[in-house]
C-alpha cells in the first residue's frame, strides 16, 4: 500500500509511473479525501481543546454562567461525536482508495502490457527438439495411468488431477529435493504454515480487495477463512505488525505447501493437463530485507530459483515483464520460463518479484537500525518451484525416443528409480526397512 502524501506529493510523476501499467491515478479525488480528512482532524483538535478549557474555568457553583458553560460543553460532545463518526468514515475511504492502487513499476521495467513485450535477459540449455514427436504430458499421464483427471472430477470437478505410483512418488521426490537445496544450500528456514489464511492475512500481500474473485472463500459458522494462492502469503505475514532488527536481515523463509486458485478470466487457457489447475503443490521462497537492499537481493532469489531448473537438468530462459504485465505487488518482476517441446515455446515456471514496500507498509513490517531509526521492510517472492508445472518439463524434455522418461540425477537418491518406462512402471526401488 501507498503513502497518500507520498502519492500526491508525486502527482504527475506517480500518475505517469501508473500509466505505464495501465492504472489510473485519480490523484484529485485522492487530494479531496486527504484535505477532508484533514479538516475533520483539525475541528476535532479545536473541539477537544475547548473542552478541555471549559472543564478547568468553569464555575462550580449552579449559576446561570455554569448553565451556559454545560450547555456548551453538551454541544461539543454532540458535535465531537458527529466529526469522530464522518473522520472514521473518510479515514475509511482514503484506505479503500489505497488498498486499490497498485505498486509503482520500477524504471528498468520495460515498457509494454503483455508477456509479448517482456525483454529476454539469459538462457540456460539449447530449447530440446528431439528427432521424434514429444508426448504432451497429459497424453503420457492418460496412457500410463499415472495422472487420472476423470477420477479427479469425479471427486472435484474441472480442473483437478490425480496423480499415482511413479509420478505421485516423482512429485514427492521433487518437494524433498527443493526444500532441501534451499534449506542447505541456500539458506532459507522452512516452515509448514496454514493454507487457511484470514481476510487480513490475505490484504497484507496484496491478494485483497482487489483480487477476490481469483480466491477460495470459506465461511464457517462466524469465521471467514481464504485458501492461499502461494505461500507468499502466510510467509510474509509470519512478520506483519512486527519490528524486525536490521542486524538480523535479510529473512530467507521457504514453504511447501499446496496452492488454490480459481484462475479466474483463464477458462479456456491451458485446460489440457497440469499445467493450469484449481489446486497445486508448490515450493515457495519469499526473502525480507531493507528497502535499499532489495535490488540485490531480487537477484540473489533469482539465481536459487534458476539452480533448481539447473539441477533437474531443464532448459530455460530468464525474462523481465513489462510494467504492463506486472503483478498488482510488485514493482520489478523477473519469470522463469521452461521450455516445453510439446508446444515448441517457453512457459512460465517461476515468478520472482521485488515488491519494495509495498507488501511492507500494507501488513507492517517495520526494520530497526542500531541508532533506533525505523522504516517499512522489503519483501520479495518466488517459486523455487511448483511441482506439477516442473513435473511437466521433466516428462517432455526429458522423454526419450522409445517414449520412456530419463529421471535427472539430482531426483535419483529421493525416487530410488532413474526412469519410467512407457507403460508407466520403474526399475525395482530399494524398499526402506522399517523396524
Amino acid at each position: 500500500m501507498h503513502d497518500a502524501q507520498v502519492l500526491l506529493r508525486a502527482g504527475d510523476q506517480a500518475r505517469a509511473q501508473l500509466a505505464r501499467r495501465r492504472f489510473v491515478l485519480d490523484l484529485d479525488g485522492l487530494g479531496n479525501l486527504v484535505g477532508r480528512r484533514k479538516d475533520l482532524s483539525n475541528e476535532l483538535d479545536k473541539l477537544r481543546a475547548e473542552s478541555k478549557r471549559l472543564a478547568k474555568t468553569g464555575p462550580r457553583e449552579p449559576d446561570a454562567d455554569h448553565t451556559v458553560t454545560r450547555d456548551r460543553a453538551r454541544q461539543i460532545k454532540q458535535r465531537a461525536q458527529e466529526l469522530e463518526a464522518e473522520h472514521k468514515a473518510v479515514d475509511a475511504a482514503v484506505t479503500d482508495f489505497l488498498l486499490d492502487v497498485p505498486n509503482l513499476p520500477a524504471d528498468r521495467a520495460p515498457d509494454g502490457i503483455s508477456e509479448a513485450d517482456a525483454v529476454e535477459l539469459r538462457r540456460f540449455g539449447e530449447p530440446v527438439v528431439p528427432d521424434f514427436e514429444v508426448r504432451h504430458h497429459a497424453d503420457f499421464g492418460e496412457q500410463t495411468g499415472l495422472i487420472d483427471f476423470t477420477r479427479a472430477a469425479k471427486l472435484a470437478g474441472s480442473r483437478f488431477s490425480v496423480t499415482s505410483d511413479a509420478l505421485a512418488i516423482l512429485q514427492r521426490a521433487l518437494a524433498a529435493f527443493l526444500l532441501d537445496l534451499h534449506t542447505v544450500e541456500h539458506g532459507y528456514r522452512e516452515y509448514t504454515v496454514p493454507s487457511l489464511v484470514t481476510r487480513q492475512t490475505m490484504t497484507g500481500t496484496g491478494q485483497l480487495p482487489k483480487f477476490a474473485g481469483d480466491l477460495f472463500r470459506t465461511e464457517v459458522g462466524d469465521r471467514e477463512l481464504y485458501l492461499i494462492p502461494t505461500a507468499e502469503v502466510p510467509l510474509n505475514n509470519l512478520y506483519a505488525g512486527e519490528t524486525v532488527p536490521t542486524a538480523d536481515l535479510p529473512l530467507a523463509l521457504v514453504a511447501h505447501t499446496n496452492c488454490f486458485r480459481s484462475e479466474a478470466g483463464s477458462y479456456g487457457r491451458d485446460t489440457r493437463g497440469i499445467f493450469r489447475v484449481h489446486e497445486f503443490g508448490k515450493v515457495e521462497l519469499v526473502r525480507i530485507c531493507s528497502a535499499e537492499d532489495s535490488s540485490a537481493q531480487l537477484e540473489l532469489l533469482v539465481s536459487h530459483a534458476e539452480r533448481c531448473l539447473q539441477e533437474l537438468e531443464l532448459s530455460y530462459r530468464v525474462v523481465s515483464l513489462a510494467a504492463g504485465d506486472l503483478g498488482f505487488s510488485a514493482q520489478l518482476t523477473y519469470d522463469i520460463e521452461v521450455w516445453l517441446p510439446s508446444q515448441q515455446r517457453y512457459r512460465e515456471i517461476s515468478s520472482c518479484s521485488d515488491c519494495g514496500q509495498f507488501q511492507g507498509r500494507r501488513a507492517k513490517i517495520r526494520t530497526r537500525s542500531a541508532d533506533g531509526g525505523k522504516d517499512f521492510a522489503a519483501t520479495l517472492n518466488g517459486s523455487g518451484l511448483p511441482l506439477g508445472r516442473t513435473l511437466i518439463a521433466i516428462l517432455e524434455q526429458h522423454q526419450q525416443h522409445d517414449g520412456s522418461i530419463r529421471i535427472p540425477g539430482a531426483l535419483i537418491p529421493y525416487t530410488g528409480f532413474d526412469r519410467i518406462f512407457t507403460d508407466g512402471t520403474t526399475p525395482s526401488r530399494t524398499r526402506r526397512t522399517t523396524h
